[in-house]
């Protein structure tokens, strides 16, 4: 069984204070945790015996949509079987029911490399082109291609077990992969070295050194034969970073390894178990602990990987959708750089709004919003045999549109909210703005103060940068709020975000979420929530605000500068934005929860409101790494180009 890390619980009276003796802590993730969530780890229990089914819905708020204060609480293993379950259901209730507004049959395109054959469109530079594809008159926005993934064929030697101690990359068994053979396949035991839970207890690891030429992929396949071993694999390089990881699926406690090298060189595949990690990995005693252990068996490949590059022509502001079915199990997609700007292989098309025009369904969805006019490319890889992908272009729904603009509405009054499109139970009353000024040491004559700084900030993030970036000359966004304006919500492009209320009161566990994560805008009447009680609790928890209040801080200014950057995070979800690291050294405005101070605006002081507090906007930055895309994504070029006219 997996540990528990602690859970977020916030039980609130109706006057918005603490129920008496408090919710249970939730504690901050440490640093072994922050480090595999860096690496794509999930840290929480995953689902049990009872929900191991592909489509049982996890407990707690959606990962994707949520700005979670703990996100190592998160079930992201069972979020993507339950996401991957609804959205083929989605995709098949689509082809049913409906014909997506297509011009016509999409463009018909057959692979022109030949079945068993490498190298001739494996790169951006030889790429098949798509002749026709385009959203412009006279052009089709869809093609269907069909092709074929021939990989080098290898094989695996039985070798016998390493022998201990083998725990570190200098004590490393030689695998001799990409030196004498293709792969290997062996057993070993997690738990027999000196480190293990009968040794020093610090954990122990079995090492597999390889070497690997740019465009090898490996494979590697863990067996655990019992359910004793919770395993996990760590792929690092010989300076000892980790560059790819693999736990188990929930369901079994096997683990699969799939990576693909761009630089050759040497490697080292760790085997150990849940949540074992190496603080330094050329020490094999530097365990964050011996936690789970067992037997196992385990095969390695390594080989000659096929890619199959496509080339599409696209206009600034095109959204671009694809899906994979048959034997592939990766998309991505370049941009005209050409740079990978987002790979992926997984379906989370179900948190596209219903009526997204953008396909789904498949082994794997991309989905990405063209910041410059020119040659795109769609990336097919990861697989051995025949494939089917569909690549779709639109338009932004609100271009031509009467009313052409899109409203965001800020709701300080209070509301009543039907949470259950969050997880939540149904229509709640959430509690007003200014009942929370109090735990922030404010008062109602603050209010005003407060909500004109929110504004600015929203402002400045949503509007001023976009407008600055001089991407879209037809950017529109009117920012309306409740003190300032009548409620427009339920009229036509108006979307909201609600900000007050608990979680308690909604029955949603997180700090702020959106309704969907819309590429292109298409569903331009959405609703978010930004919840005050965590955000307001007793100092101590990295995720209040008063964590970082002194008698140093302008209290207005930096309550006002954090919760509009919250605001603003959940506006980019339903305006199409992922998220990205938080852990890295890009403060970026779609970071996910557990770094707050940089989501906060919080200076190197780490004090907020003071002259050192930071400016954090949408930008570029790499994918979250524990949601299952890879590559760059720009947060801002994804937005701007949906809200426009």
């Amino acid at each position: 069984m997996r540990r528990r890390i602690a859970m977020v619980a916030a039980c609130l009276l109706a006057a918005v204070t603490l129920a008496p003796g408090g919710a249970a802590a939730r504690a901050n993730p440490d640093v072994d945790t922050k480090k595999a969530l860096a690496n794509g780890l999930q840290v929480a229990p995953k689902s049990t015996a009872k929900s191991k089914t592909a489509n049982a819905k996890p407990a707690g708020a959606n990962p994707y949509l949520a700005l979670l204060p703990d996100p190592a609480a998160a079930d992201l293993s069972g979020w993507d079987r339950y996401l991957a379950a609804q959205g083929k259901e989605r995709a098949k209730t689509k082809a049913k029911t409906q014909q997506r507004a297509l011009a016509a049959a999409p463009i018909l395109v057959d692979e022109d490399e030949p079945t068993g054959v490498r190298g001739s469109n494996d790169t951006p530079a030889t790429a098949q082109r798509v002749p026709g594809f385009g959203t412009n008159t006279g052009q089709n926005p869809a093609a269907r291609v069909l092709g074929t993934l021939s990989p080098e064929p290898v094989s695996a030697e039985d070798v016998d077990p390493n022998t201990e101690d083998d725990g570190s990359i200098p004590l490393a068994g030689d695998t001799g992969i990409g030196e004498t053979r293709d792969g290997i396949r062996t057993s070993g035991v997690v738990g027999d070295g000196p480190h293990g839970s009968a040794g020093s207890g610090s954990g122990d690891f079995d090492v597999y050194k390889l070497t690997a030429t740019a465009g090898d992929s490996i494979t590697a396949d863990i067996d655990t034969t019992t359910e004793e071993l919770d395993s996990i694999l760590l792929l690092l390089d010989a300076e000892g970073e980790i560059i790819a990881t693999a736990d188990d699926d929930g369901v079994s406690f096997d683990s699969l390894l799939n990576f693909q090298f761009t630089e050759s060189g040497t490697y080292y595949l760790f085997v150990t178990g849940f949540l074992t990690l190496p603080d330094d990995p050329f020490d094999s005693g530097s365990g964050s602990g011996a936690e789970s252990e067992g037997p196992y068996n385990l095969t390695i490949l390594v080989g000659q990987s096929d890619f199959d590059f496509f080339a599409v022509r696209l206009r600034k502001g095109d959204v671009l959708g694809a899906t994979v079915s048959g034997s592939a199990a990766r998309l991505a997609v370049y941009d005209t750089v050409p740079r990978e700007v987002q790979g992926s292989t997984q379906d989370a098309s179900f948190i596209f709004p219903v009526d997204t025009p953008l396909p789904g369904g498949g082994n794997a969805v991309v989905d990405y919003v063209a910041e410059t006019a020119g040659w795109h490319y769609v990336a097919v890889t990861s697989g051995s045999g025949t494939y089917d992908v569909t690549v779709e272009a639109h338009r932004p729904t609100l271009e031509g549109a009467t009313p052409p603009v899109q409203t965001l509405f800020l709701d300080f009054d209070g509301a009543r909210v039907n949470t259950a499109p969050f997880g939540g139970p149904g229509v709640r009353t959430l509690s007003p703005f200014e009942a929370f000024l109090g735990r922030w040491g404010l008062t109602r004559a603050d209010e005003d103060a407060v909500i004109d700084a929110v504004i600015a900030t929203v402002t400045e993030n949503l509007k001023s940068d976009l407008q600055a970036s001089g991407l879209n000359s037809r950017f529109r966004l009117q920012i309306k709020n409740s003190r300032d304006h009548r409620d427009t919500f339920g009229q036509e492009n108006v979307s909201r975000i609600v900000v007050g209320g608990t979680i308690d009161e909604s029955g949603v566990p997180t700090i702020g979420i959106a309704q969907t994560i819309d590429p292109g805008n298409f569903e331009t009447e959405e609703t978010a929530l930004v919840l005050l009680d965590i955000l307001s609790d007793p100092a101590g928890d990295d995720a209040s605000l008063n964590t970082y209040i002194t008698p140093a801080s302008d209290k207005v200014a930096f309550v006002g500068r954090a919760l509009g950057n919250v605001v603003s995070h959940e506006a980019g979800h339903f305006f199409g934005d992922w998220h990205v690291d938080q852990f890295n050294d890009i403060p970026n405005l779609m970071d996910q929860g557990g770094n707050f101070p940089v989501m906060f605006a919080v200076g190197p002081d780490n004090v907020g409101g003071t002259e050192d507090d930071t400016d954090v906007d949408f930008g570029e930055d790499v994918f979250n790494p524990g949601e299952g895309f890879t590559g760059t994504e720009d947060t801002l070029s994804r937005i701007v180009f949906g809200v426009t006219s």
